[in-house]
């Protein structure tokens, strides 16, 4: 892993600013940018810290310049949704031919989600490039898949996003199925043998330690139960506060009775879903967290995509023995997933504590992607169907669990991708009525906020289609990349 060297240098520094709240985001001082090098500035603070009259505000605003997001979009006058769409592709686009303070250097071009998320996220992309896929930008598809890959190369796995003090995480991979949104745009099935080596590196980065690993243990991402099958987790290699939520997190580390409180934060942030009532052992409150106990149903059914990704390229390669590996590695996890996260009496899949030996009670919208991926039987479809109709889908749209906790990953709010993995997921399995109510459903929540705001929100309130979504860390934010994918992406879909 590449150190996190900047915030580092400067910790003393960067320390005394997050807890004196200069910035009333924290994430602005974990991407300011040094205008000298970190030994001048250290030794400039050193200096004067101390003396009479010293203003750390000005101090910080003197010796670095700051990343700052665009301001919010306006326009004179508010155009048709789907061309504001057209013109945000170009107005969220960055580049990063060299490293500036925390910012990593990508070799192309790429979409950042927008507000105060000025890099390139991971699994934002995803959906991202569903839009891209509609607006015929192929080559930016191409550039997010060759950015990944880069990530891969460099350091083993796509981190959470292009920051250095992201290095110790990933998110929801999603490379492999970039790659099928790829080759089903350009025809070209060669993506997958010209990845292959970006597709097995990822794997080993999740799989870490499964040779080694006993019946009933974890290491980093992967559990072993007491029967032998293999799970995953998400995982942060860090135990410390994130740097753009630093002194969030010490505050509720200070109630919390778990010494790995910081790691469980960070486990969840790699999930994408910071925060919810999902991870929380009381269902209700961040301070009980322990997503680090939990093999969760999403990230094992993205890694049998993965595994069967690599089964599938490797079949094109003739790489008979690969073929054979992933596709017994895939088959094994496709029974792991039925046997540990389907709840017969739920009739929902849940995600599995690993200490307990049970499913968590949580009822969530990641019970999708075993449809979304066509894992689950008929029978298993059409209960999650009844399910998704009867407590999830809202005149807003899909809501992410059944609990309202204030978490921004909780009712009442709808998010993006979870739009198109329902809508995508009900068509697999003929439930079409059920898929467009979705689909409209948010749909006309998404325009109506247009209408009103001329802005495409990070999220929606699916029940109180009057008012824009809030809960967690910070306020909702605008442009927004997934928002914006997913509705046109939903709109060319009939």
């Amino acid at each position: 892993m590449k150190p996190n060297l900047y915030l580092q240098d400067i910790f003393d520094l960067f320390d005394a600013v997050q807890k004196c709240k200069i910035f009333e985001d924290q994430k602005v001082m974990a991407d300011a940018i040094p205008l000298s090098p970190i030994s001048e500035i250290n030794q400039y603070f050193n200096t004067e810290k101390d003396q009479s009259g010293f203003d750390l505000k000005d101090f910080i605003l003197r010796h670095f310049d700051f990343d700052q997001p665009a301001p919010a979009i306006s326009r004179a006058q508010t155009l048709p949704i789907d061309e504001h769409i057209e013109k945000l592709w170009d107005e969220l686009t960055r580049t990063a031919d060299v490293e500036k303070g925390t910012l990593l250097k990508l070799p192309k071009p790429y979409l950042v989600p927008g507000g105060r998320f000025n890099e390139f996220f991971y699994w934002d992309s995803y959906f991202v490039m569903l839009g891209l896929q509609v607006s015929g930008r192929i080559e930016m598809m191409e550039n997010i898949v060759e950015n990944c890959a880069s990530l891969i190369n460099e350091f083993g796995f796509v981190p959470n996003a292009s920051r250095t003090y992201f290095l110790s995480r990933s998110q929801p991979p999603y490379f492999s199925l970039m790659l099928d949104l790829l080759a089903e745009s350009t025809n070209d099935k060669t993506v997958y043998a010209r990845y292959f080596d970006s597709l097995e590196k990822e794997y080993e980065f999740w799989m870490d330690g499964a040779a080694e690993l006993e019946n009933g243990n974890q290491y980093r991402h992967v559990l072993k139960t007491k029967a032998g099958a293999f799970l995953n987790r998400y995982f942060d290699d860090e135990n410390k506060p994130r740097p753009e939520s630093y002194m969030i997190d010490m505050e509720d580390a200070e109630m919390s009775q778990n010494p790995e409180f910081y790691r469980n934060i960070r486990a969840a942030c790699e999930s994408g879903w910071d925060f919810s009532s999902r991870w929380f052992a009381d269902g209700n409150s961040i301070r009980t967290i322990e997503i680090l106990n939990l093999a969760q149903v999403d990230l094992n059914c993205l890694l049998w995509h993965l595994e069967n990704t690599l089964a599938k390229a490797s079949e094109l390669q003739n790489f008979e023995e690969k073929k054979n590996n992933y596709r017994k590695k895939a088959e094994a996890r496709k029974m792991a997933i039925d046997q540990y996260f389907w709840s017969e009496g739920d009739k929902i899949y849940k995600d599995y504590n690993i200490k307990s030996e049970s499913q968590t009670s949580s009822e969530h919208i990641a019970t999708l992607y075993p449809l979304f991926l066509k894992l689950a039987n008929q029978e298993q479809a059409k209960a999650v169907s009844e399910t998704i109709k009867d407590k999830f889908l809202k005149v807003g749209g899909l809501m992410t669990t059944t609990q309202d906790s204030g978490q921004q990953w909780d009712a009442p709010n709808a998010w993006a991708p979870y739009q198109w993995l329902g809508y995508l997921a009900m068509k697999n399995y003929g439930f079409e009525a059920l898929a467009e109510d979705i689909k409209n459903n948010w749909c006309t929540n998404v325009e109506r906020i247009y209408r009103n705001t001329g802005k495409l929100m990070e999220k929606y309130n699916a029940i109180d289609i009057q008012s824009i979504a809030g809960g967690g860390e910070y306020p909702n934010q605008d442009g927004f990349g997934w928002t914006n994918g997913v509705y046109i992406q939903l709109k060319k879909n009939k």
